[in-house]
């Protein structure tokens, strides 16, 4: 996210206009899981964490998007993309289960990720079901089961599945073909490519000119990951360093390589950013010796 706020900045900057969409998962197996385990609603769960994740962006001085959709606000554009696919017979129903993405039925796949077929699995989020025409087929929609949230559909009660709520919102806000879409290089596969498949299969004119795929913050190498106990969080970090120390930390590799942790990089970034806003503040000092109205008079070559 602090890599697509440099973006967003640098393009205003630049001078465009630009419409950026931030989207919110707020529905999954997951967060379902987590929610009945705490005894509360899954939309509750979700909001809850939203609200620190946006606490940890106004930390961070990243800009707010221009929208900030979520998927449980757009049931209505996910079935519509879902009956489009239908339509063009890259979907099929199993009965009970859901509804199906059919790989075989799209030639392109695996295009972005430039994976074989041969020798695909099904991603860490979608379940193996040997009714399945090909296993690497993913759910469009899942039917509701017990003690899950559930939205009336024309295949019975259920929820949109992991990818389709992406190409419905970008698709609602940005049209079938934009120009940058951003993401952890994780999701290159299955989600970007499944999101891309759905996309092209309702709508062949989609088409997004830029992927851009960032890396990993490590911790001894390793990815961060709470399984690992290897994690630490942006308020952890803020604690002891600026946010912009931490923003600038995080800049100092190309956008696709990954970031090692480290006290010693987190260090020099807080110098660097010492060092800036002190440079700023001596030259509004300086500056501010000069009225507006005599600032076509040279600055005296020691002021300099």
């Amino acid at each position: 996210h602090s890599c697509n706020d440099e973006i967003n900045v640098y393009l205003k900057y630049l001078g465009y206009e630009v419409e950026y969409v931030r989207n919110f998962t707020d529905i999954d197996d997951k967060i379902i899981r987590r929610a009945n385990e705490a005894g509360e609603t899954a939309t509750s769960l979700s909001s809850r964490f939203i609200d620190e994740f946006l606490r940890d962006m106004v930390e961070l001085q990243c800009l707010p998007p221009t929208r900030e959709p979520r998927v449980t606000e757009h049931t209505k554009e996910i079935i519509d993309l879902i009956t489009k696919i239908e339509e063009k017979g890259k979907a099929y129903t199993i009965e009970g289960d859901g509804v199906y993405f059919s790989v075989d039925n799209f030639p392109e796949y695996l295009s972005l990720s430039g994976r074989s077929l041969d020798h695909n699995l099904p991603g860490s989020r979608v379940a193996v079901d040997t009714r399945k025409r090909n296993p690497a087929d993913f759910a469009l929609w899942k039917s509701a089961k017990e003690g899950e949230p559930f939205w009336e559909s024309p295949w019975g009660r259920g929820r949109p599945g992991w990818h389709i709520e992406c190409s419905a919102m970008s698709g609602h806000y940005l049209g079938h073909a934009f120009d940058i879409h951003g993401g952890g290089k994780d999701l290159i596969f299955p989600h970007h490519e499944n999101e891309l498949a759905q996309s092209r299969a309702a709508y062949p004119e989609s088409e997004v000119k830029c992927w851009m795929h960032n890396g990993f913050v490590n911790n001894n190498g390793q990815k961060m990951a709470k399984a690992d106990k290897n994690f630490f969080t942006i308020r952890d970090i803020i604690a002891l360093y600026h946010p912009m120390a931490l923003r600038l930390f995080l800049m100092r590799t190309h956008y696709r390589s990954d970031v090692n942790h480290s006290d010693a990089g987190l260090e020099f970034a807080s110098g660097r950013v010492y060092y800036i806003y002190q440079t700023l503040q001596d030259s509004e000092e300086v500056i501010s010796l000069y009225r507006d109205d005599e600032l076509d008079v040279p600055v005296p070559a020691g002021d300099r």
